[in-house]
């Protein structure tokens, strides 16, 4: 099998590997207010809990990138998703907050082990394309992120919350089988890599497009993050049925994930600041219709959430390759930063958040947050730009 075969082949475990991960990321939210009806506890403590998945699925991603980028094994691919699937499947069954809280933080860690490594991955096995490497494994994740809600809201409408911890099955067959066919580390050709945690730390942190890339990674995570985990309260409340709301987060993710496939062929059509002022831009307008139609036009308001997604994962791939190439030796660490840094902010913010959406309504504090990358796309694409002249 020559290198470019199997390459293709790696790229395709990866991508599998990928989707199966973020299924299991994808599972609670739909299912998270009648988790919290089960064990008693509030709108706001459940989006503590669920900011604690996200904190500890992704505010450790840059460090988990650092060994992932220096040692010569695949550990973190594997156990990241032997953890993530076991864990995960087991939190609508705990019958505590702490166990609860315990699963959440160990499966979570599994997705945090796994996201860096596996993107380094991508780009160690690109040999043509990169982009377009990275977007299929994005889209392949926003895909499995958009399956979790229908097969989670699927099961406990049809079968029970008892029945969740069979989904780990899936997750581990597929750690097996990345086990089996991604090659390993040490049989790929690479320069010896002498890395130090603190001074990369230094570089990516000090570098102003990388900080402009990680601000708009930021504020797109704040909208997508928010409509996932605050939208099935308000709709629960609403009388809609776990399915029904499980369907509603399908259809706004997976229309990411296709957003994250066509986006590359967008940008060479529109251009690359273009692709970036529509994601950042669009998302307000549309939940202002959103809030306008969610009353009484329920079938518009689900399209216009599901356009959301759309819109809002647009520039994705295209973020985390140009923030890979700005540094390329720490394309791990910088995956981690982009892909899950992003996230534990928003992640800590949402834990406010929670509070004040019980406090006031749902609706306009998404309306709110939705402003937030329209207002400032101007100011850091620009900057953004500025850097590459």
């Amino acid at each position: 099998m020559t290198d470019d075969n199997k390459n293709r082949k790696t790229q395709i475990w990866l991508c599998s590997a990928h989707f199966v991960n973020d299924i299991y990321t994808g599972l609670l939210n739909p299912i998270m207010p009648f988790i919290a009806e089960q064990i008693k506890i509030s709108m706001p403590i459940a989006t503590i809990i669920l900011s604690c998945s996200h904190i500890f699925a992704s505010l450790l991603q840059p460090y988990f990138g650092f060994f992932a980028d220096i040692i010569k094994k695949r550990a973190f691919i594997f156990w990241g998703l032997l953890f993530t699937s076991t864990f995960i499947s087991l939190v609508p069954v705990s019958t505590h907050i702490s166990i609860m809280l315990l699963c959440i933080i160990l499966g979570s860690l599994g997705s945090s082990l796994f996201h860096p490594q596996s993107l380094g991955f991508v780009v160690k096995f690109s040999t043509t394309d990169t982009v377009k490497n990275m977007g299929t494994f994005i889209a392949c994740g926003s895909l499995g992120f958009a399956m979790g809600p229908l097969l989670s809201s699927a099961i406990a409408q049809y079968f029970g919350l008892s029945k969740m911890p069979f989904l780990a099955i899936i997750g581990i067959i597929c750690a097996l089988c990345m086990f089996l066919f991604v090659p390993k580390f040490s049989n790929i050709k690479t320069p010896p890599m002498n890395i130090k945690l603190k001074q990369a730390f230094i570089d990516i942190l000090t570098n102003r497009k990388l900080n402009i890339l990680n601000i708009i990674a930021v504020l797109k995570t704040l909208v997508t993050t928010s409509c996932s985990i605050l939208l099935p309260f308000l709709w629960k409340s609403m009388g809609y049925s776990k399915f029904q709301i499980g369907f509603a987060l399908f259809l706004f993710i997976f229309l990411g994930g296709i957003s994250s496939l066509l986006s590359p062929k967008f940008e060479k059509i529109i251009g690359t600041a273009n692709v970036f002022y529509i994601s950042m831009i669009t998302t307000f307008p549309l939940m202002i219709i959103f809030m306008l139609t969610y009353k009484t036009h329920l079938v518009l308001s689900f399209i216009v959430y599901a356009l959301m997604g759309f819109i809002t994962m647009f520039a994705t791939p295209i973020t985390m390759s140009m923030a890979q190439k700005v540094l390329p030796q720490y394309k791990s660490i910088i995956g981690g930063f982009i892909n899950g840094f992003s996230w534990g902010i928003v992640a800590i913010a949402m834990s406010i958040i929670g509070f004040i959406a019980q406090a006031t309504s749902i609706a306009p504090v998404l309306a709110v947050i939705s402003a937030f990358p329209a207002i400032f796309s101007i100011i850091f694409v620009k900057f953004l730009f500025q850097e590459q002249e």
